[in-house]
């Protein structure tokens, strides 16, 4: 990452190290000096007041005295000269010959010009005299303290301020190794200890990308008792929580889906009922009306006729009649209004019962019936409402059976499935491919003529979908060659 913490925590680091070495070095260039001479003032005035003190009137300087006084000039880098103005006496010097005797000319120029020249003061008193100057000489430059004790001698002090230049020099190279030696070192640990910090934050940004993706499994594992730890718990928590809410809110999503899925279909049920319904009763509404029109105008006298015109009357009031038996039925099905009570029962002997009540009508079709099973097969469902099922396929297999003119009904047990299948096959037209999925829904006529002919409305169908569909059970049909097998499934236990 280009802007990544740990980098910006790095270059923060080297930056403040850097900026520190120069103004360390700025400061020991514009101030060093200054404080150094300021400190060196001090030292003089220390060393003046020691000298005046040690060295005592009309006595003798001790070596005791000297060796005082040499370790404070030593230490302090300063030479120094005292004079007897009395007898052009050296009472006491640095021991150095060659400077002794410079220092003593210097200070006897002083003592006779009082304001020397080429010299800056530093400080003035009543005794003594401060000031930096240059040697004509050498061209070193130096501060000097110069004067009179309290028993009228007088004295003069030297340090050279070249050494302080010197100093600054070496402590500006010194520190500039440190620093590059800091930056150096202050770098890898920099980089060590903002690496453990930024890669639980970097752990922080990948769980809440992964959490933006609703991968609520993510999890901070990193742990700590810092302000990262803390944060990184609170995500644990708000990820669990977010999981939590979205369940809730999926759920409730569900649950108006299928609200609203419902209300669309019951939506589309009306409509589809009422055109459905409407166009199913416009026929024999028509029928009836023009029939008894008929009869009302006397349009025929003969009594076969009015006979005739009476049994088409009640003819197609039946058919009515039966549709809005079926209608009922079916909604009750449909919106769960009808109850379902399982009980066990002899299948074999409800098919052979709705065989025998079919008997004219078989005849009628000149069809043959095939069911050889005889023994008992006891199943557990809604008797009723098997016979239901059942009658409509035996209702839909006379209606539609051609060529030879047979309907085999069977009835197999799957021992692994733990169910009974019963088959009603006739032989006759394939049902084309296209409409297998749709012969199941309320009005849908594969042959609207052939349907007319029978008085089929394309209700028996969604009956058994709605029956099986309440069992919970499978139902289907299945093309063949010569014919047609509808069927469906029963528990045997």
């Amino acid at each position: 990452m280009k802007k990544s913490i740990r980098r910006q925590i790095a270059t923060i680091f080297i930056a403040l190290v850097c900026s520190i070495l120069v103004i360390s070095i700025l400061i020991n260039s514009q101030f060093l000096e200054s404080y150094y001479i300021h400190n060196k003032q001090s030292t003089l005035i220390e060393l003046y007041s020691e000298i005046n003190r040690k060295v005592t009137t009309g006595k003798v300087i001790t070596e005791e005295t000297r060796a005082a006084l040499s370790e404070l000039v030593e230490n302090g880098n300063i030479t120094f000269v005292v004079i007897d103005q009395a007898n052009a006496q050296t009472l006491t010097a640095t021991p150095n010959d060659m400077k002794t005797k410079e220092m003593v000319a210097q200070l006897v120029e002083y003592l006779f010009s009082q304001n020397p020249m080429n010299v800056t003061v530093l400080k003035r008193s009543e005794t003594y005299q401060i000031h930096s100057t240059s040697d004509r000489v050498s061209g070193g430059e130096y501060i000097e303290m110069w004067g009179y004790l309290d028993d009228g001698k007088a004295f003069l002090l030297r340090s050279p301020l070249e050494s302080i230049r010197e100093s600054v020099a070496l402590a500006n190279e010194f520190l500039i190794y440190i620093v590059i030696v800091m930056v150096v070192v202050g770098s890898i640990f920099v980089w060590y200890f903002s690496k453990r910090i930024t890669n639980p934050i970097l752990e922080l940004a990948n769980l809440s990308k992964r959490m933006a993706d609703l991968d609520f499994e993510a999890k901070y594992t990193s742990g700590g008792k810092n302000e990262i730890g803390v944060l990184g718990e609170n995500f644990n928590s708000m990820s669990e929580k977010l999981e939590q809410t979205v369940s809730e809110l999926k759920n409730a999503n569900y649950e108006l889906k299928k609200d609203i899925e419902k209300k669309e279909k019951i939506d589309t049920m009306r409509t589809e009922f009422i055109g459905n319904v409407s166009h199913e009763l416009k026929t024999p509404i028509a029928l009836i009306q023009g029939y008894a029109e008929g009869l009302k105008e006397g349009i025929s006298e003969d009594p076969e006729s009015r006979a005739f015109y009476c049994d088409v009357i009640l003819d197609e009031a039946n058919k009515m009649n039966q549709m809005v038996k079926n209608l009922l039925t079916l909604n009750q099905l449909e919106f769960g209004q009808e109850e379902v009570s399982f009980e066990r029962f002899n299948l074999v002997e409800l098919i052979e019962g709705v065989i025998q009540s079919c008997e004219i009508l078989i005849q009628q079709k000149r069809a043959e019936v095939r069911f050889e099973t005889k023994e008992p097969i006891y199943v557990w469902a809604d008797e009723f409402k098997v016979e239901q099922v059942f009658r409509n396929y035996l209702s839909n297999a006379l209606n539609h059976v051609e060529n030879e003119r047979i309907i085999d009904i069977r009835i197999s047990r799957n021992d692994e499935k733990e169910t009974a299948h019963v088959s009603v096959f006739n032989t006759g037209k394939r049902i084309p491919e296209e409409d297998i999925d749709q012969i199941w829904n309320k009005f849908y006529k594969v042959d609207k003529a052939h349907t007319r002919e029978y008085g089929g409305n394309g209700i028996g169908l969604s009956i058994v979908k709605a029956i099986m569909e309440s069992f919970q059970k499978e139902y289907g049909v299945i093309n063949y060659e010569n014919g047609v097998a509808f069927w469906f499934e029963l528990d045997l236990k």
